[in-house]
């Protein structure tokens, strides 16, 4: 009689599908490969189409889940009129004055909700279905004001649908070096609560932040992130190529192109095996 445990499943999550052709294209060779387990789709870059859903769903059936990557933040503009706060070129706020704000001043939460609805019904128009989970674009979902219109959105439009959660496991003086993980923890025990409350289905378990440093080692640092997960955790990724449009829109750039080297190496299955997880 084998006395093996069974491995536990892990949703390896790659965010950002939509944000530029070279995040887009290292999602879906990756996926192609069988080394993810979901992607995040953001809608509003002006790059996302219904050309790359199609492209996306193609890859994705029956092998990914695939979610929406709700984006509330800078440099990109609402999908609705009237949505506040915003910054004075129409645009959303950068993420630290969202932040800022949602702890200080209560947002229009109808505008909010409008604007989460809008985006709901562009992945529906893109993928002719609702997302499978949904999260946020520098975790926007979790905020004051903002989580509230999630977990009532969410269960009415994507029935089934599950949401991220972002508490991690790992003790909090392993994690003083880096603060966004810690801010997300607070973050995310008043959004497990309202979930429940609601009951809307949220990961048992989160991780993959790290200072996002150009001399930090991917491939050391991803190990860590699988000590301890409990069976159906996530773990977010960013891989891509640097491309003019990721140069244009985002900060995350030559670590992008670390972690699809590792993900898409062969060190990274072994790694996967040896910690007892499979992708789910």
């Amino acid at each position: 009689m084998s006395t093996e445990s069974p491995l536990r499943r892990l949703i390896l999550c790659a965010d950002d599908f939509g944000l530029a052709p070279g995040v887009d294209d290292a999602i879906l060779d990756l996926i192609g490969r069988g080394r993810l387990a979901a992607t995040s789709v953001m809608v509003l870059p002006p790059t996302f189409s219904p050309a790359e859903a199609k492209r996306l769903a193609a890859v994705a059936e029956r092998r990914v889940q695939v979610g929406l990557h709700l984006t509330l933040t800078a440099p990109f503009q609402p999908c609705t009129a009237g949505y506040a706060p915003l910054a004075r070129d129409g645009r959303f706020l950068p993420v630290g004055k969202l932040l800022a704000a949602s702890f200080v001043t209560p947002f229009d939460r109808d505008a909010v909700a409008r604007e989460i609805e809008a985006q709901m019904a562009a992945f529906v128009a893109a993928f002719g279905r609702p997302p499978d989970y949904v999260d946020g674009h520098q975790h926007v979902h979790l905020l004051p004001g903002v989580r509230e219109a999630v977990l009532e959105i969410v269960p009415r439009l994507a029935p089934g649908a599950w949401v991220r959660q972002c508490g991690q496991i790992t003790a909090t003086l392993k994690r003083l070096g880096d603060p966004k993980s810690l801010l997300l923890d607070r973050m995310s025990g008043a959004f497990r609560r309202l979930a429940a409350e609601r009951g809307v289905a949220t990961n048992p378990a989160f991780a993959g932040t790290y200072t996002f440093k150009p001399e930090v080692d991917y491939a050391a640092l991803f190990p860590a992130f699988l000590k301890d997960l409990p069976d159906g955790s996530v773990v977010m990724c960013h891989p891509g190529t640097v491309d003019g449009e990721l140069k244009r829109l985002d900060p995350l750039t030559a670590l992008r192109e670390a972690e699809y080297a590792y993900l898409g190496g062969d060190r990274f299955p072994a790694v996967l095996a040896q910690a007892g997880f499979t992708l789910a």
